[in-house]
């Protein structure tokens, strides 16, 4: 969270981010690092900084190797324009969070994900290379542009949901994959999601994604379009839907909530799926969900009604599910009353990599895991 009154760096190259961080170590000032905000209240609220670093300016394709399928490319381009530069080679970042103007930088601080998990996984496995710049200026990278390097230590997967709470992200570099050649989406009505995961664990097909709105499950599969065609109508017959198209619903992959409601997200056993469906639905009346089913997530969008309801609500959440239950996002005074992201068994390994890497606490203090 940073002051009305914070300085603000905006460095468009990775030795004026390295200068800027060094200034507000010379300063002993606390830093926020932001890229396009679309994810800025994600998190604990923080506490109070009065340099902000921002990242936009840091937008270029560095290099993109196009017969390899990797690219690298600087945290504060926004991946929506990043995508549409891969489309006219036909590639892409198998990586789709909804958030609009997301920029790669914040989509990896964040982890953020969308339904193409269930194939690809999320940004921690799309990742083969990172530089960094940390809370004093040094400049650190690991890993490269070949997909097999695995010598050094991973900056890619350490600085991957770690809220600028370790360093700055400067750029990445990740593998591609090709823009499929045909796709189909196979949507049927579903109260319970449960049962269409099973039909999928059932069936050889392998989609690459399958979401759940709340109301309807679509089963998205991609590739070759004989084969496309095929696995398509098999899907369908058994799921027992003749609602077969050619593109994603509009809604498809979107986060339930709306800006000013408590957003959470649960992790779980993907065999607990309807369990926790019921748990979100008796512990948080009215909310929407949505899931991405196979990939043991749940999203869920609610309005409390006050502060002790959804303090109450929440513990009373995490005791019925065996997952994680994460707050999202929330009013600032509900996310003062609770701890928004839960007991973590490795927060004492999260505080000794903080104090390696950020001795003095400067970075996003407070934003991530046990006030890091």
């Amino acid at each position: 969270m940073s002051s009305e009154t914070a300085t603000v760096a905006a460095p468009s190259s990775i030795d004026e981010l390295a200068d800027a961080m060094r200034a507000a170590e010379a300063d002993d000032a606390r830093v926020s690092i932001r890229g396009a905000g679309s994810k800025q209240g994600w998190g604990a609220a923080g506490r109070e900084t009065s340099v902000v670093i921002d990242t936009t300016q840091l937008g270029r394709i560095v290099e993109h190797a196009v017969g390899d399928l990797v690219l690298t490319v600087e945290a504060g381009a926004r991946l929506a324009d990043v995508q549409t530069e891969l489309a006219a080679h036909g590639q892409r970042i198998a990586l789709d969070p909804p958030e609009p103007g997301a920029t790669v930088g914040g989509v990896v601080a964040a982890a953020a994900s969308g339904p193409l998990r269930l194939r690809y996984g999320t940004p921690r496995d799309q990742i083969i290379g990172i530089t960094v710049v940390l809370a004093d200026g040094t400049i650190a990278k690991s890993g490269g542009k070949v997909v097999k390097n695995v010598a050094g230590y991973d900056l890619g997967k350490l600085f991957t949901g770690s809220f600028g709470t370790l360093g700055a992200i400067a750029s990445v570099t990740v593998k591609l994959q090709p823009v499929p050649l045909e796709q189909r989406v196979i949507s049927v009505p579903a109260a319970q999601p449960g049962a269409i995961w099973s039909a999928m664990a059932r069936s050889t097909a392998a989609p690459a994604a399958v979401e759940w709105d709340g109301t309807d499950a679509h089963v998205l599969v991609e590739g070759a379009p004989a084969a496309v065609e095929s696995i398509g109508a098999s899907l369908a017959a058994l799921l027992g839907t003749t609602t077969v198209r050619d593109t994603v619903p509009a809604h498809f992959g979107a986060r339930p909530w709306q800006v000013g409601e408590t957003a959470i997200k649960v992790t779980h056993r993907l065999s607990a799926l309807d369990d926790v469906v019921d748990a979100v639905r008796r512990e948080l009346p009215g909310a929407r969900l949505s899931a991405h089913v196979g990939s043991g997530v749940v999203w869920a969008g609610w309005s409390a009604p006050d502060v002790a309801s959804a303090r109450s609500a929440i513990v009373a959440l995490r005791a019925a599910c065996d997952g994680g239950v994460v707050v999202v996002d929330a009013p600032l005074e509900i996310k003062s009353t609770l701890d928004v992201w839960g007991p973590v068994p490795a927060s004492d390994l999260m505080h000794r990599v903080k104090d390696q890497f950020d001795p003095e606490h400067r970075l996003n203090p407070g934003r991530f895991v046990d006030g890091i």
